[in-house]
């Protein structure tokens, strides 16, 4: 079973491209992160809202990996945790590779589903210029990989702090991989 940490927790009241760093966050069930801009029952996204304002909210949390940081610094960039919209930055799990419908259990009683892939946005090169590029790549057959982070859905909610562990729990077989969501 893969294991990992939480590294930042991080919310904003506003949409804003960046969150503010927290010592710790509320994730409510079934809406998301207590006083982010995201949180509710209908999707918040504002590109998604224009689309549909009635459609689920499939994004209530967006979890980034810390190891990413790590390749983004090494390629030249300066981005910090939530830098980049992130409500909760792990490190120890390859989030991009987990299946659709994976669940991640946070502490003792957080629990959340993955919903699928955050797609990048061209505010990211706004950020940093040359950043929406580093976080697409290609697969062998030449498809597109995002590697923004996942978006994830709270089943049961609580508190979450820097230093909490994380358990994953696949689904069952047959695995269906993450897509934009």
């Amino acid at each position: 079973m893969m294991a990992g940490e939480i590294i930042c927790v991080a919310a904003h009241s506003r949409h804003a491209f960046s969150k503010t760093p927290e010592q710790q966050i509320n994730l409510l069930k079934g809406l998301g992160v207590e006083g982010d801009a995201h949180c509710g029952v209908t999707v918040k996204h504002r590109s998604r809202v224009a689309a549909n304002p009635d459609q689920p909210n499939l994004r209530q949390v967006h979890l980034f990996a810390g190891e990413m940081l790590d390749e983004l610094a090494a390629h030249g960039f300066s981005v910090q945790p939530a830098d980049l919209g992130e409500n909760i930055t792990t490190r120890g799990i390859d989030l991009i590779d987990l299946p659709l419908g994976t669940r991640l259990q946070i502490g003792e009683s957080v629990h959340l589903e993955i919903t699928g892939l955050r797609n990048p946005c061209k505010q990211i090169d706004n950020f940093q210029k040359g950043l929406m590029q580093a976080v697409l790549s290609h697969d062998e057959e030449g498809n597109l990989l995002l590697r923004a982070g996942v978006m994830a859905i709270v089943l049961e909610g609580g508190t979450v702090r820097i230093g909490d562990k994380i358990s994953v729990d696949l689904p069952p077989l047959p695995h269906r991989k993450l897509e934009r969501v």
